[in-house]
């Protein structure tokens, strides 16, 4: 790997370490040098190593384990699906979005149990209401809560498609918190955990949709005028 230019060092970085990953310089399974062994190859401080590798985590690329480093865990590349999942619609993005939270609370409400729903609340507890602040901090709080709901259907591929299209479930979270599109309010965010607690998946379905109407009906709305 080439030293890095001074002018966008995160970004470059990502985009340097993906090439590598892409070109199979390492396999999947096999660990990465150590954050000063890539400052070094980079020419780039240890906080911009942490911010490529933690994007790349969430792409999908890269796992840290806990004491042991950094490994492979993919040299596909992801971009392509994900930049069409960009381009798309928001309309279409919700649409697609709507169809997997619908069936992750159903899955949950059958697979359910007092911690789940505990977390769930505690969950919502922090996300709270946004109040014109840091935008991303809550887009970060929001999009846990329902990465949450997502897990609680204990479905390892839901999962998996989730956070592949993290980056376009975020694009319509911040949609939410603009002029235009309604966001869903902490009411209707608790609603679905009820409906997940009663163990019913016709109310953990009938919840999400109500969730998702008044965006949906919002953007038809814009497309017609």
């Amino acid at each position: 790997m080439q030293p890095l230019s001074k002018t966008n060092l995160a970004e470059t970085a990502i985009e340097a370490i993906r090439s590598e990953i892409l070109a199979k310089r390492w396999a999947v399974g096999d660990k990465l040098p150590n954050e000063a062994a890539l400052c070094g190859m980079l020419s780039i401080s240890r906080g911009t190593v942490r911010e490529a590798v933690r994007v790349l985590v969430s792409q999908g690329y890269l796992e840290t384990r806990q004491g042991s480093g950094t490994y492979v865990l993919s040299t596909t590349d992801s971009s392509m699906p994900l930049t069409m999942a960009r381009r798309a619609g928001l309309r279409d993005q919700f649409e697609a979005r709507c169809a997997l939270d619908v069936e992750a609370a159903r899955l949950a409400s059958i697979r359910q149990t007092p911690a789940v729903i505990a977390g769930l609340r505690a969950l919502l507890e922090e996300r709270g209401n946004y109040d014109g602040g840091d935008k991303a901090a809550f887009i970060a709080r929001d999009l846990a809560f329902h990465k949450a709901v997502i897990a609680a259907a204990q479905n390892r591929a839901m999962i998996e498609i989730y956070d592949f299209f993290s980056a376009s479930i975020a694009e319509t979270i911040e949609a939410t918190l603009g002029q235009d599109v309604p966001e869903p309010d902490m009411p209707a965010h608790a609603a679905i955990i009820d409906a997940i607690e009663t163990g019913d998946p016709q109310k953990a379905d009938a919840a999400v949709r109500r969730f998702m109407a008044p965006v949906i009906a919002a953007l038809d709305r814009m497309l017609l005028s």
